[in-house]
Formats: structure tokens, sequence, C-alpha cells
């Protein structure tokens, strides 16, 4: 799929979309709870990407994955560690405060890059992760006396897996070693169906959330997981991450219109310095590269 810069832009929009739906989705649900929701995303996300990855990628990519490196592996634990928190966080707490919690990724992931591969840190990304740093502190005092503390720490679980992920790879990547990120994708919702079919019996979910629950293996997670590696081929980091931010605001603003889920006041001015801070960083690096 040749795409042109625009497109790819657009492209790019329509997959943080689809990656929002998660929570406004997960509150028409009926019966099905915490655990049994994992699986059931993470089962339908196995199914719909054994068929995606074989058009895309051709059938060689199962002999990738039989062949893979410890980093694939490791990609693949990541990614079933992000999957399982996000939608056990959201069964928790608010969309917003989950939203705004995995907002703190980018940031993470320069903190993670700086200990453990010695990437340097610009100036102006420290004083974005103090910022940031600031509205999650914020947040997080709010919800010691308001409950809802658990979900917004198992919610912090994805960011920090997403930190490591991407910390494996560039460190894959330093010493030549080639990690394809779309079949570790694959990996990680294959551990996470097995992970949690145990811990979700009796499975208690009716028809109407499995519809639901398959519509978001298909069109939250395998369809659009898929299209932004092929943005990555155009876009540049800069531009993915100011893109991918636009999460954020889809997820609360559906959650908001879709299931009357209006946010806090604190996790609006949270969520505001952490998505300000990220902008920011990212425009400032992105002129100063040009």
């Amino acid at each position: 799929m040749k795409l042109t810069h625009t497109r790819a832009v657009w492209l790019m929009v329509a997959v943080t979309l689809m990656w929002s739906i998660a929570g406004v989705v997960t509150r028409h649900l009926e019966h099905a709870r915490s655990f049994e929701i994992t699986f059931w995303r993470s089962f339908f996300t196995v199914a719909s990407l054994m068929v995606i990855l074989p058009f895309f990628q051709g059938r060689e990519v199962f002999a990738r994955i039989r062949d893979g490196n410890a980093a694939l592996w490791i990609s693949g634990v990541c990614w079933s560690v992000m999957f399982t928190a996000f939608m056990i966080a959201l069964t928790l707490t608010s969309v917003a405060n989950v939203l705004v919690t995995m907002s703190v990724g980018p940031f993470l992931t320069a903190l993670f890059a700086r200990i453990f591969i010695g990437y340097r840190i610009p100036m102006r990304t420290w004083i974005a992760i103090l910022v940031a740093g600031a509205g999650i502190a914020y947040m997080y005092a709010a919800q010691v006396s308001g409950g809802q503390m658990a979900g917004t720490l198992v919610a912090l679980c994805v960011p920090l897996a997403g930190a490591v992920n991407w910390t494996v790879v560039q460190r894959s990547q330093a010493r030549g070693q080639n990690v394809d990120l779309v079949p570790s994708v694959l990996v990680g919702a294959v551990i996470s169906t097995l992970a949690t079919l145990p811990l979700a019996m009796p499975l208690q979910a009716s028809g109407h959330d499995i519809a639901l629950l398959a519509l978001l293996g298909l069109v939250q997670l395998a369809i659009p997981c898929t299209l932004s590696v092929v943005c990555a081929r155009v876009l540049k980091a800069p531009e993915i991450a100011l893109l991918a931010s636009l999460e954020v605001i889809f997820g609360i603003l559906l959650a908001w219109i879709g299931a009357n889920e209006v946010p806090g006041q604190t996790v609006l001015a949270g969520g505001a310095l952490v998505i300000g801070a990220l902008v920011a960083n990212e425009l400032v690096g992105w002129r100063t590269r040009a």
C-alpha cells in the first residue's frame, strides 16, 4: 500500500479514531466483566490477525514468528500486558483517566531509552516530562479519596509496557537486528487470550457482548495496528506521536457523547497538562529537526 504524505496523515487520524472506540463500546456491555472482556477482545484480535497478516505480509509471517528472536517475544509479552491492562483499567475507572494515563507513554519511553540504551534526552523533553508528571500527580492526588486509584494504577501498566517494548525494539535495531512489530502484536494477542481464559471462567457474556467485543478485536485493534505500521513507512516519528495523541481526545468525547461519561475537572486539568506537554515537545522537536 503506497500512500502520499497527506493520505497517510488522514489514515493515521482514522487509526486513532478506531483506537478510541474501546471506552464507549465497553460501557455498553451487558454481562461481560474484567478478564472476560479482555479474553474475548484478544481472541477476536487473534482471529482477525490470522487473516490480515497473511494478506499484508504473506504466509511467511508465521515462519518469522516461529523463528523469531528474543526481542520479538519480549515485544509480544509487552503487547499482551498492554492489551490486558487496558481493558481491565476501563472496568475500574473512567475512560478519561485511562486515556490520560496512557498518554505519558512517549515520556516513559524517552526515560527508559535514556537509562537502558543511553539515549540523550533534550532539555525540552525533560521539561515536558516534568509538566506531564505534574498533570498525572494532580490526577492521582484527586483519586486517592475518589476510589479510582486502582484503575489508574492498572492503566499505568500500559505505557510502562509500551516503554519497555519500544526500548527493546530500539536496542535490537541498534545491534543490527530487525524486529517486525506486526507479528509481535499477534504474539501478544495469543498470550493475552491464553492468560485470561482461566481467569474469565465461567464465561457470562451475552451474544450482544460477544458481538461488541468482536468489533473491538477487529476494528479497535487488528485493523488500526496494521494500518499504523503502513503509516509509519511514510510519516516521521514526531508526526505519528502527535497524531496518536488524538486518541485521548476522541476517546473522551466518544465516552461523553455515547455513554454520558462526563470527565471530571481534575481529569480535564491534568489531561490538558499531559497532552499540552506532549504536543509542545513534539512540535518544538519537529521544527528543530526541520
